[in-house]
């Protein structure tokens, strides 16, 4: 039979060696009193040390400084929460700069597994098993349990904080305050806390995020005074908005940036004119998500100082701006804007995001009525665009001769469907005779094909163009046919990089970076190649070409 290994098996017939010295010396009595002896000695010994161990309070020995640089680690809740250890860490949270109060840290878990239950029985995976009427009260149960503590414990601390104030400790010195809560009547007492924050303790940030309940949809109202008390005397100097209604702002005089996001529909088309024109000094406004259903929103305000403006998904109105003689960067993201680009005359940075023909089963159809110049024409000093122009059918002309981008050095043409006809950014190549820098990205669209554009053979030389990246790129006859047009007429062209996977990532509105994925092409890389280097280059630097 065989032995498994690693098993210890007796060996009949063999004799036993004699141990060694070493061994005997080993296995000699030991004498009781000298082995007890050193048993308590080592024992004792580690006790000391235990007892030391234990009695020491190293964290009571690090500085504040370092004890704040911990307490910042931490969310605003649980830092609140040492004031309780000891004297000396009650006084401590004071020095914290960064202030977060959401009501989502007190929200139960329960709570989004209802949420969660909700979204799926509204789709029926469930079937007609549950209950809504039931399970929608006990969401908006959770969230007035939520409010009403969160409620109770800002005024607690307000309250505590009063009385250290009133007892002459120092004023808190907050930077940072960023509130999340549930538009419901126990709300108001955040004001009390936000009119201290910006008139005490002179806070430079603030963020305020009022939540709708599941249900009804409300916004937040402030007191008839606004934000608070004195406002000339505020540094605040960024803001944001969410779920409000606008207070009065134009006393703010160090406020440079403001953002309003989910305004109500109630809000009137005057609140934001207002915004432009009675706060001049503004340089950075971001409207996100409001629904301008009361009108038009004329912006004209040759005072203001508006360097960048954002327009972000405002639906269902219309928003016509005049003048904004330092606008600089410009986003406007399926938002229904009116525009002229000459009425900027310092614009540099313009991101245009557009969708027509969204219907897929063709009925409202976009028959190329359109003229690119009317979008993106008129202003001579831009130097990087960004433009994502989307549908199912290509809703604008391939010809647009007022077109011209004489200082134009970056352009990123993202989200072009697969169905279009993917050389249609030659508008743009032909006129901007200063671009280095072409970023192509093609998204793939379940629509068949359109028409191809008939183009002219080109009679011109690009001096500038440097690189031209294609991510998207399928191989197919019109890409390929895009690809030598750009090499044919380049003179200086170093980078042709193509690119079957990746996508686009935002840094910001008005930059980006490339993310590309290796792709196995096969025996269908070296057609491709064939293809392109058929074509003679007009570059007079060799060309280094790429395609993963």
């Amino acid at each position: 039979m065989r032995t498994p290994p690693f098993c210890r098996t007796r060996s009949r017939n063999r004799n036993p060696r004699p141990p060694d010295e070493g061994a005997t010396a080993a296995l000699r009595p030991v004498h009781r009193s000298r082995l007890r002896s050193a048993i308590a000695t080592k024992s004792s010994s580690r006790r000391c040390q235990l007892r030391v161990s234990c009695g020491e309070d190293r964290l009571s020995a690090l500085t504040d400084d370092l004890l704040l640089l911990v307490l910042r680690r931490l969310d605003t809740r649980t830092a609140l929460a040492t004031a309780a250890l000891s004297k000396r860490w009650a006084g401590l949270p004071r020095g914290l700069d960064v202030l977060d109060f959401r009501v989502s840290d007190i929200l139960p878990a329960r709570y989004h597994q209802c949420i969660s239950v909700h979204g799926k029985a509204t789709g029926y995976t469930y079937g007609f098993n549950v209950n809504l009427k039931v399970l929608c009260a006990n969401i908006q149960r959770y969230e007035r349990r939520a409010m009403r503590t969160m409620a109770a414990s800002i005024n607690n601390f307000l309250d505590a904080d009063d009385a250290h104030d009133h007892a002459g400790e120092r004023l808190r010195n907050v930077r940072v305050l960023r509130l999340e809560f549930f538009a419901t009547q126990c709300s108001s007492r955040i004001n009390r806390l936000i009119a201290k924050a910006v008139d005490a303790w002179r806070v430079e940030d603030l963020e305020v995020s009022a939540k709708g309940t599941f249900r009804p949809q409300d916004a937040h109202c402030f007191p008839h005074h606004g934000l608070c008390k004195d406002p000339q005397k505020s540094r605040l100097r960024n803001l944001k908005l969410a779920g409000c209604y606008v207070p009065p702002l134009q006393d703010f005089h160090a406020l440079t940036s403001l953002v309003l996001q989910d305004l109500p529909e109630s809000t009137p088309t005057a609140a934001y004119v207002t915004v432009f024109t009675l706060c001049p000094q503004l340089q950075a406004l971001h409207l996100k998500s409001c629904n301008l259903k009361q009108g038009v929103v004329a912006v004209h305000a040759p005072r203001s100082e508006i360097k960048q403006l954002i327009l972000e998904h405002c639906w269902f109105g219309q928003i016509k701006l005049y003048s904004l003689p330092m606008l600089e960067s410009l986003a406007i993201l399926e938002t229904d804007v009116t525009y002229k680009l000459s009425s900027f005359p310092y614009l540099r940075h313009l991101n245009v995001t557009t969708r027509c023909g969204v219907t897929k089963s063709r009925i409202c159809c976009f028959w190329n009525y359109y003229d690119l110049n009317l979008y993106l024409g008129g202003s001579s000093g831009i130097t990087d665009l960004v433009v994502r122009f989307t549908g199912y059918d290509r809703w604008f002309k391939s010809s647009s001769p007022k077109l011209l981008f004489p200082k134009l050095r970056r352009l990123l043409i993202a989200d072009v469907p697969s169905s279009w006809d993917v050389s249609w950014p030659r508008l743009l190549i032909e006129a901007a005779p200063c671009l280095e820098i072409l970023h192509i990205h093609i998204a793939h669209w379940e629509e068949e094909s359109c028409n191809d554009i008939s183009w002219q053979p080109p009679d011109f030389c690009h001096s500038q163009l440097k690189e031209l990246v294609i991510v998207g790129f399928e191989g197919t006859e019109r890409h390929i046919f895009f690809v030598n047009f750009v090499i044919k007429i380049s003179t200086s062209l170093q980078l042709v990089s193509l690119h079957k996977n990746g996508h686009v990532l935002d840094r910001g509105h008005w930059n980006w970076d490339m993310v590309t994925q290796q792709y196995q092409w096969g025996n269908e890389k070296v057609r491709i190649l064939r293809q392109i280097a058929d074509n003679g280059p007009c570059s007079v630097t060799p060309i280094q070409l790429v395609l993963e």
